[in-house]
């Protein structure tokens, strides 16, 4: 029903155009969260670092809460952030729990009062963006956060099996891991581990915007709908 689309990806504009969209109503304008974040970067200083950080600590950043990782794969994620937190001294885990009950219940039992973990009450937009910010890897099953965390260069593992955000994988700078407590040892690891690995996913370009997707949005409506 809609008169014109903004399509975050290329690959977003080529499912409209599979649908039957008119190509000439379809832009590629990049993703407004990384709008959000160019804008939220020169204000976080505001907001101070929710956990405590030393110098030469690495930070973990983990999102956890969908549904389909209810039950087993959610104690998997947990069990796995144990194991590297014993493996790795240097490293401290950042884990703001989502308040749906069954995953805080989870999440309490086999995390809570473990050394260098920390869990975390949701936090507040401008908070959360300097956790990132801080953040030198990202675990998460979240959607939202595997086009931000590229943003600022932060290497992703999506503790899924399939996600729907499939640029950033072929870019290189997310990668999918089962929630499996093996596999995610394995992968992250090979990233606390492996500096070159690191780099080659730290340094790929955001492929949901470059932060001015507002723009040509607004520079497509007044080319479309111009004022008579």
């Amino acid at each position: 029903l809609a008169s014109v689309h903004f399509a975050p990806t290329e690959t977003a504009a080529a499912n409209l155009r599979r649908e039957g969209v008119p190509p000439a109503r379809t832009f590629v304008t990049g993703n407004t969260v990384v709008d959000a974040l160019r804008f939220m970067r020169r204000k976080t200083g505001r907001f101070p670092l929710p956990v405590p950080l030393g110098r030469g600590r690495r930070l973990i950043l983990v999102t956890a809460h969908r549904r389909e990782n209810f039950g087993a794969p959610l104690e998997n994620i947990c069990e796995a952030l144990l194991v590297l937190a014993e493996r790795f001294e240097d490293v401290e885990i950042a884990y703001p729990v989502h308040p749906n009950p069954r995953v805080r219940a989870t999440v309490a039992r086999i995390l809570r009062g473990k050394p260098r973990i920390h869990l975390l009450d949701p936090l507040e937009y401008g908070a959360f963006i300097r956790l990132l910010q801080a953040a030198h890897l990202v675990l998460t099953d979240s959607g939202g956060l595997q086009e931000e965390a590229p943003a600022f260069g932060k290497p992703v593992l999506v503790l899924r099996r399939v996600t729907e955000r499939p640029e950033g994988v072929r870019a290189g700078a997310s990668r999918i891991v089962p929630p499996e407590k093996r596999t995610i040892v394995r992968e992250a690891s090979r990233l606390l581990e492996d500096a070159e690995a690191y780099r080659g996913m730290a340094r790929v370009r955001n492929p949901f915007g470059d932060g001015k997707a507002a723009s040509r949005i607004v520079s497509a409506i007044k080319s479309l709908f111009p004022r008579g």
